[in-house]
């Protein structure tokens, strides 16, 4: 839903998200899989890493209440997305693709709730929320709005209640700058010594593979805080360090791929705000506590 008041140009963009996500993004290349895949490292070597950050984001939300919103919720791609919702009555779905609340319904039921709409202008009264849970969503918002979708987060928390917001910082990632040219170098060797995918699942899922793509802007660390700090209670932690590319490219069985991927995780729970700020994804994480207690809501 796009919604009145919002300048020209960024209708066209959230217009353009919308039928990317309806018409390619969402799309099944077989069963609970998607062409969105592309963007993610599927491969063996990767799967338990992938799984423990995923359900890094609950242990940052309410582990129960009465409704939880996942904002730009897609299909509910991953096993461990449902996780987030177990000690929730319901949880409401907002999306602006009709195809990715179709898929998310088709996967809770009637646990959830299904909404299109716009994240930067949610369409909820303020506090209706016990928790809030956006992942990879805000970066889909034309640049000048997404301050904007975070205070339209915080604005519809409850009071007590905290939201995760998994963002990315894209090349604005101090630590993914500094591996730029061993993946580069690394990208052009497996380029040299492949073959071509050799089943029709590798050849969906080939990462090197030209994909469509559709509208994101990634703002740096500083960008945020500064939309942030008034809201007095946020933090900036780790949700996964290092970039898909860097995965694909570095990251391998035959060298010790497990025990490189274990390492990694290890480091970003020992200094988990340092990685959030210099890896690739962090999660935001906003409360709003009561005016008892001094803070802002």
């Amino acid at each position: 839903m796009v919604s009145e008041g919002v300048a020209a140009p960024d209708q066209e963009i959230l217009r353009d998200v919308r039928e990317f996500y309806d018409s390619v993004g969402w799309s099944q290349l077989g069963e609970g899989l998607y062409q969105n895949a592309r963007y993610e490292d599927l491969r063996p070597v990767a799967q338990d890493y992938i799984r423990r950050c995923h359900l890094r984001v609950k242990r940052y939300l309410p582990e129960r209440g009465r409704l939880l919103l996942d904002a730009g919720s897609g299909p509910i791609q991953y096993p461990e997305y449902l996780e987030y919702s177990r000690g929730y009555a319901r949880r409401v779905c907002l999306d602006v693709s009709k195809l990715a609340l179709e898929e998310a319904r088709a996967r809770i039921g009637g646990h959830g709730w299904f909404v299109i709409g716009d994240i930067s202008r949610l369409p909820f009264s303020e506090g209706s929320f016990d928790g809030v849970v956006s992942l990879h969503t805000v970066h889909h918002v034309p640049a000048e709005q997404q301050g904007r979708a975070f205070w339209e987060i915080h604005r519809v928390q409850a009071t007590g209640s905290r939201a995760v917001v998994v963002y990315s910082w894209g090349s604005h990632s101090v630590l993914m700058r500094l591996f730029q040219w061993p993946i580069r170098m690394a990208e052009r060797l497996i380029a040299r010594r492949s073959h071509g995918p050799q089943t029709a699942r590798d050849l969906k899922l080939d990462p090197h593979a030209k994909s469509p793509g559709t509208f994101t802007h990634h703002h740096d660390s500083s960008w945020i805080k500064g939309q942030l700090d008034r809201l007095q209670d946020y933090e900036i932690v780790v949700w996964r360090s290092v970039s898909t590319a860097f995965m694909r490219s570095l990251v391998h069985r035959k060298a010790f791929g497990d025990g490189f991927l274990r390492l990694i995780y290890r480091i970003e729970e020992l200094a988990p705000h340092l990685m959030g700020s210099w890896g690739q994804y962090p999660m935001i994480i906003l409360g709003k506590p009561s005016l008892k207690t001094g803070g802002t809501s």
